[in-house]
């Protein structure tokens, strides 16, 4: 990821959402382009039209804080928007700009007490993965309710080329369309922490190149924070499930989080979850016996 281009691209593309109406001002004429002009942002964040398109050209090296928040207050940006400005800029500190390109990071690994944690949960579906969507580690009812996902042989297995390379992606999530959005504005934010990520970069080239769907969303130059929500599954065992999903950081494991995907106490999700259990459970215990089993 170039940064420079990333800034200027993220910037343009909010400065284009914006009617001179949302931020308060006055229009007159007819605009060729839509939303506000550079000038208009300038103004709203109390700088020079001259310094504002510096910054938009990506050249925001040096830029304090100060100017950063009242830029993204005058773009209207939401949490997840401002982080991302703000991991941009960091990006493009020349400390940062002089560290190799296209770090390759290491072998990812879950601890053996992160998995005896996982596999404690039983009440719920546990995933352990990194800002890539990679899933590293799972309980029994995870593995059972990405069954899908977890039978591709490509290792790490990975949501994002689930969602965008495996036609059974679309009938798996019952808002296919809003998971696809979500996981690419997921990975749009990683890429703006972390934009020297080769296993990254590699991954985006790929469903660039792949996907026409991916592609398009990309382009957007959205962002978003993945801590709570919900998702509707159809699982090919147990049909449609309504789950809460949460997201905590590991700690003392830079890099990685827990997401648990639970169901609302006594509802037909509850019940299903509790179905694709006991079909896990068996499942296991059936593929056990046949590695077991002599000749």
């Amino acid at each position: 990821m170039e940064t420079r281009r990333e800034i200027r691209e993220f910037l343009t593309s909010r400065r284009a959402r914006i009617t001179p109406q949302q931020a308060g001002l006055a229009s007159y004429g007819a605009r060729r382009v839509p939303g506000l002009r550079r000038e208009e942002v300038a103004v709203l964040a109390g700088v020079s039209t001259p310094y504002y398109t510096r910054l938009e050209r990506g050249e925001i090296s040096g830029v304090s804080d100060g100017v950063l928040h009242a830029l993204a207050g005058a773009l209207h940006l939401d949490d997840a928007e401002r982080a991302h400005l703000f991991d941009l800029a960091r990006a493009a500190q020349p400390a940062a700009a002089a560290a190799p390109r296209r770090r390759r990071t290491a072998k990812p690994s879950v601890r053996p007490e992160v998995q005896w944690s996982l596999d404690a949960i039983t009440g719920a579906a546990a995933i352990v993965g990194n800002q890539r969507l990679d899933h590293l580690a799972s309980n029994q009812l995870g593995r059972a309710l990405f069954s899908e996902l977890y039978a591709a042989p490509e290792r790490p297995v990975n949501a994002a080329r689930y969602v965008f390379l495996d036609p059974r992606a679309i009938d798996a999530y019952g808002d296919w369309e809003r998971v696809a959005t979500e996981t690419v504005a997921i990975l749009r934010a990683a890429a703006g922490r972390d934009p020297h990520d080769r296993d990254l970069s590699d991954l985006v080239g790929k469903l660039a190149t792949q996907s026409d769907e991916f592609r398009t969303r990309w382009a957007a130059h959205n962002v978003r924070f993945h801590d709570t929500g919900s998702k509707q599954f159809h699982h090919p065992v147990v049909g449609d499930l309504t789950l809460s999903y949460n997201r905590l950081e590991l700690t003392a494991d830079p890099g990685l989080t827990l997401i648990t995907y639970t169901p609302e106490p006594g509802s037909p999700s509850a019940d299903a979850l509790q179905l694709l259990g006991s079909w896990a459970a068996t499942t296991e215990s059936e593929e056990a016996a046949r590695t077991t089993e002599p000749g």
